[in-house]
């Protein structure tokens, strides 16, 4: 295939994406197959000479859409979404036309500065100072790592990169078990170690309870051990829990340690004022990490940290050998010293691309109708018989379960293999629990009463 071919193919691509997009309500949500189904398709190996692309894009529409769970499905209310707004998408197209490696700024600066002013831009949205600078990761797994790395470094005074762990004290960090498991995996990854993730007690709210954390640390210090830092949960995938952000960080402040803040989903909220009350005392927060791709239409990946002062994170992750040097500029950003990969996508085109289209107020409009429509399945839901709400709406995620774990557990497998909406499960104070979390760009209020209208058909 040459780029005259690219331009024929191209066009097909974007009228086969139009039509199916346009088709989704008409498809299952999530694929009926069985595993192995997809791989038995395809060949077992490679082809020696040229296909023509007719063949390929062929085999393409005929095994890979009915192999999917389709997240892009207006009635996708499972985990959190993955959105791609159109404008995002078209942003997307570009970035692979172009496929620039924006590792260093001399790279291609147009990816560095678009993306510093983006991190400008999403700072103000979301009413953060200004103080606050950032960086876009893939995921914010890779932005807990790399924010807990840079705790480790601190509290080591930067000895770990070169010594290594094995003559250190033992190091600990505290979060509640509401925290996603990234930060498990981080705290494993950076060598720190699961027994030494301290998970704080939640009260009623299932938020960390501040004395606790307090305890916890005067507890390791007077046992040898060195406390590295807090991480703190706005917006748990659980259950959608908060911890008292303010109340949190005022403990770690006084304890010496860095914080930073899980908003991985529920961080997009905060373009709306009215519900920055969640977070209260964020502005405290050395580190923050929020993705866009869950809430704001920004396709996948695009997760960005803000950073209070990114001079302990550039210390911790930094590294310019002379073949990445920059003659003459020694100063200039390179977000390569910020985050763990060395090369870089061109991620923020796809958010200047989505700000633009849809502006402040057109997001603002679509979090608003998903709160607005979680809350009011949640009510529908209540009112049928043998439903129970097992926990009440945080935004737009709530939980509810039948009598038994069986009978819920039966329930939400008939719903996935009905394949009208998507729902998944979690564990509440003992329970296995059906999660609904509204948040799919293209869904309508229409879409959202199909969820209580499904579990009626099937209980």
């Amino acid at each position: 295939m040459d780029h005259d071919a690219l331009r024929h193919w191209s066009k097909i691509a974007a009228d086969w994406a139009h039509d199916y997009h346009t088709g989704l309500r008409d498809r299952p949500v999530r694929a009926p197959l069985t595993p192995g189904a997809i791989a038995a398709q395809l060949p077992e190996t490679p082809p020696e000479n040229p296909e023509p692309p007719e063949a390929i894009f062929a085999d393409f529409a005929r095994i890979i859409p009915p192999g999917l769970t389709h997240w892009q499905h207006p009635r996708f209310f499972a985990y959190f979404p993955a959105n791609a707004s159109p404008a995002s998408m078209l942003a997307e197209q570009l970035a692979n036309a172009i496929a620039a490696q924006g590792m260093l700024w001399q790279t291609s600066p147009a990816v560095t500065e678009v993306e510093q002013v983006m991190i400008r831009w999403l700072t103000r949205a979301l009413g953060l100072p200004d103080r606050f600078t950032g960086t876009i990761h893939d995921s914010a797994t890779t932005a807990t790592l790399s924010a807990i790395l840079t705790m480790r470094e601190q509290a080591l005074g930067w000895q770990g990169l070169q010594q290594g762990l094995s003559a250190q004290p033992r190091l600990r960090l505290y979060a509640s078990a509401e925290t996603h498991s990234s930060v498990d995996k981080a705290t494993r990854i950076a060598g720190i170690g699961q027994e030494n993730l301290v998970k704080i007690p939640t009260d009623a709210t299932l938020s960390m309870k501040p004395g606790a954390l307090a305890g916890a640390i005067a507890a390791d210090r007077a046992a040898g051990h060195l406390p590295a830092g807090v991480i703190l949960c706005a917006g748990g995938t659980s259950v959608g829990a908060f911890d008292r952000i303010a109340d949190c960080i005022t403990v770690a402040k006084a304890a010496g340690l860095p914080v930073h803040v899980d908003a991985a989903w529920a961080g997009s909220a905060m373009i709306c004022p009215e519900f920055r009350r969640l977070w209260e005392g964020i502005e405290g927060a050395d580190s923050i990490v929020f993705n866009p791709h869950k809430w704001l239409g920004a396709q996948f990946d695009c997760a960005v940290q803000f950073l209070a002062d990114p001079g302990p994170q550039i210390r911790t992750l930094g590294l310019r050998p002379t073949y990445l040097e920059t003659a003459g500029r020694e100063e200039i950003t390179n977000f390569n010293e910020w985050t763990v990969p060395l090369g870089r996508r061109f991620r923020a085109l796809k958010l200047w691309f989505t700000l633009r289209a849809y502006g402040l107020s057109g997001l603002r409009d679509r979090i608003r109708n998903h709160v607005s429509w979680a809350r009011q399945a949640r009510d529908a839901l209540a009112r049928l018989p043998g439903v129970t709400i097992t926990t009440e709406p945080s935004l737009s995620l709530f939980t509810f379960a039948l009598a038994t774990d069986r009978e819920t557990e039966t329930l939400l497998s008939r719903i996935n293999d009905d394949g009208r909406i998507y729902l998944t499960q979690t564990r509440h104070a003992g329970r296995f629990v059906i999660r609904v979390q509204v948040g799919q760009f293209d869904c309508t209020a229409e879409d959202v009463d199909m969820i209580p209208k499904v579990v009626a058909d099937l209980m």
